[in-house]
């Protein structure tokens, strides 16, 4: 059965990829979600006048991948001891979040959490909220790895999300 995850993740564009292509996810669509402006636009988010972060929309087949391995791959690619933001991306816009849509994505996210809190010995700051609404991005912020593939790989180095 088809079911959506929101993860807010820092940048957008740099999380993506490891859902994209991942076994059981039909699509990822880039936004906003968490704040309670209606249509809020790239540089509203990114300038902190909105109180969204920039988030994920993740369609999965439930039947291929859980809800508790797209939780995985998304710590899998944060820091999740950053509480300001995410790598050189800073302010609450770039803060992680998960956006629940039932009981069970949010007992599946604070279990996760609680269980990495545990193995590492310090705080995660991953806000847990309920799902209130989502915001496509513009649509040159969609599939931003593949259609700048340069200018990406560029991104995650500067960032500090990938060594060299």
């Amino acid at each position: 059965m088809k079911k959506t995850a929101y993860f807010a993740g820092g940048c957008f564009w740099c999380i993506t990829p490891d859902f994209k292509e991942t076994n059981g996810v039909i699509d990822v669509i880039s936004g906003y979600s968490g704040g309670d402006e209606a249509d809020p636009s790239y540089k509203d988010v990114k300038t902190q006048q909105t109180g969204h972060r920039e988030t994920i929309r993740v369609d999965y087949d439930d039947s291929e991948i859980s809800f508790e391995r797209l939780f995985d791959i998304f710590i899998n690619g944060v820091d999740p001891f950053d509480e300001g933001g995410q790598f050189i991306d800073r302010g609450h816009s770039y803060t992680l979040a998960v956006y629940y849509t039932d009981e069970t994505e949010k007992d599946a996210a604070q279990n996760g959490i609680s269980a990495l809190e545990k193995e590492s010995g310090k705080k995660v700051y991953i806000s847990v909220e309920p799902f209130k609404s989502f915001y496509t991005a513009e649509e040159e912020h969609q599939d931003y790895y593949l259609k700048h593939p340069e200018e990406f790989e560029k991104e995650l180095i500067e960032s500090g999300r990938k060594k060299v």
